[in-house]
């Protein structure tokens, strides 16, 4: 589920402008993401294992009551930009919808955002995200771009292993896009998140999380292989669309679009391979992926905050037992409709929000590594050399093109 809300209108842009806009000059990205974005997920995925406590509350564990205040600015920029996320994500939404031929953007936008926060609050997330979920796979279109679309596989392998940089605002902005969209706050905090969720529902606990050091050492070695497994093919899936997507974005620069204006347009780089239905098929994509995410935007920014307040959380909780979580996630979801009734453009506005992402990846990125690093916290389950290395890589990385994208001004 992590690796398919990656994926959503804010990674279907900006990955389509990567490929218009430069071509197959971003594709290296894809094979570098790829280790990195899972050792993160990884590594969040485990605290939630090890500890069956969600980030919130380990950095409340963790660190003084100074650092918590600045963990709470943070994670109040990250419910703002996610606000901005859902905003664009609702009208990518309406773009769907209105490629369809049902009606104004605007319209499906407020709809949709309606539509959501009145089922997240009655508890119907988990029936939504089934269906939402289906709708992505319209997404596995571009995939087809692959193989129907005749891309050279020669320049493909070479862009892909030979980093091609052009030394522009404009590359190292979408640079910044592409890392903020694929190695994302919001997952962080989703991640540790939804494998609680998924560890309230077993037996073993009543609706109490169980940490691996409650299970026997056998069904504990399962349970870190299987979920571990779980989190590498859902960042496997995830990049492997990304790629497909940005060569879907290089076939529009071929025909003369180095600059994605509207849905419609992203739409086009489906057309070599589905022709008439290409609307129809980004159309379903946008609308699953979009519904998907926006929960999933909202809920993120909302688990971290209530954690740090010590306040009950959870999709699984009621809204009578988890009201500061779900007035949160209102918040997020609402303050998002509203913003998207504002006409902005999604495509240039979700390429934006993935910048800010680059951004404030690294700082949280710092937080749980420290987390992650805690024994006494994380047991025997601590970070070991490896993780620790591709994570730290992943904050120097981050880091150093956040400064290049202020320094070039991301234009």
């Amino acid at each position: 589920m992590t690796g398919a809300s990656d994926d959503d209108p804010s990674g279907i842009a900006t990955y389509s402008q990567a490929g218009a806009s430069f071509g197959f000059g971003l594709l290296w990205t894809a094979l570098l993401t790829l280790p990195l974005m899972s050792a993160v997920q990884e590594m969040c995925d485990r605290t939630a294992l090890a500890t069956g406590t969600g980030l919130g509350e380990l950095t409340v564990k963790h660190f003084s009551r100074g650092w918590r205040r600045v963990l709470a600015v943070l994670l109040g920029a990250l419910i703002i930009a996610n606000a901005l996320n859902i905003a664009a994500d609702l009208v990518a939404v309406g773009s769907g919808m209105n490629l369809l031929g049902l009606g104004p953007t605007s319209i499906w936008a407020l709809v949709g955002g309606a539509a959501v926060t009145g089922l997240v609050m009655t508890g119907s997330f988990e029936m939504i995200a089934r269906v939402f979920k289906i709708l992505c796979l319209a997404l596995l279109a571009y995939l087809a771009v692959l193989v129907l679309a005749h891309p050279s596989w020669t320049q493909i392998a070479a862009h892909t292993f030979v980093p091609h940089i052009t030394f522009s605002g404009q590359y190292f902005g979408l640079l910044v896009a592409v890392l903020g969209t694929t190695i994302s706050p919001y997952l962080f905090f989703w991640q540790s998140a939804h494998r609680i969720e998924e560890l309230r529902d077993e037996p073993q606990g009543g609706n109490q999380a169980v940490a691996l050091k409650g299970l026997d050492s056998r069904a504990a070695r399962m349970k870190e292989r299987t979920s571990r497994m779980d989190v590498f093919t859902g960042m496997t899936f995830s990049n492997v669309v990304m790629f497909a997507v940005i060569i879907a974005g290089a076939q529009l620069a071929t025909h003369g679009t180095t600059d994605i204006g509207s849905a419609a347009e992203a739409a086009q780089a489906l057309e070599p391979v589905a022709g008439d239905y290409a609307k129809l098929l980004f159309a379903l994509g946008f609308i699953g992926s979009g519904m998907l995410a926006i929960p999933v935007l909202a809920g993120s920014g909302a688990v971290g905050m209530a954690g740090l307040l010590g306040k009950q959380w959870g999709f699984s909780r009621s809204v009578r037992k988890a009201p500061v979580f779900y007035s949160l996630v209102a918040a997020g979801t609402l303050g998002g409709t509203l913003l998207s009734a504002l006409h902005v453009n999604p495509i240039r506005l979700l390429v934006i929000v993935a910048m800010i992402n680059g951004l404030a990846a690294a700082p949280f990125l710092i937080v749980i590594l420290i987390v992650a690093n805690d024994r006494k916290l994380m047991g025997k389950y601590a970070n070991g050399r490896a993780a620790n290395t591709l994570v730290g890589f992943t904050i120097v990385l981050m880091t150093l093109a956040a400064i290049v994208l202020v320094a070039t001004g991301g234009s």
